[in-house]
């Protein structure tokens, strides 16, 4: 008599990835967690901000505004791309549209994400304040842990 057993699945993480250092640092830690503690599934996510100005769509197609933000999303995504690559770890990327916040949170519960890795600006204060953080948003809204590297 055998018995079989499940070798449990990778943790799903999502990335939020604007592109910044910020991101590079939160890709980072990542791969010392995956050399640490073994693979994890990863899902990077590019949001980009919607063009809603009727006067804009106006003057520019639909697949125009499409393309643009296919170009954006693909040269935001590269420098995390790139390290991943590198290291030898899988990975997915996506591009949505939409406020950045609200659209991390719903990726996260559409996809089954277990934990949402991003990095922040670090600011404080007025600052703060006055411009408000994606990052203090997705970590007072998420359901699930979110880890913030500054």
């Amino acid at each position: 008599m055998s018995e079989k057993t499940e070798t449990p699945a990778a943790p799903r993480i999502l990335v939020p990835v604007d592109g910044s250092a910020n991101t590079d640092r939160a890709i980072d830690l990542l791969l010392r967690e995956i050399k640490e503690a073994g693979p994890l599934d990863l899902h990077l996510l590019n949001v980009q901000i919607p063009v809603d100005s009727g006067h804009a769509r106006m003057f520019v197609s639909s697949g125009d505004i499409d393309a643009y933000h296919r170009e954006e999303g693909q040269l935001a995504l590269k420098s995390a791309r790139d390290k991943l690559e590198a290291a030898g770890v899988r990975y997915s990327w996506h591009i949505a549209v939409g406020r950045i916040a609200e659209t991390i949170l719903r990726f996260a519960e559409e996809h089954a994400i277990d934990r949402i890795v991003m990095g922040t600006h670090g600011r404080s204060g007025l600052t703060h304040l006055l411009l408000g953080s994606v990052a203090s948003e997705v970590s007072r809204s998420a359901p699930i842990p979110v880890t913030l590297v500054k």
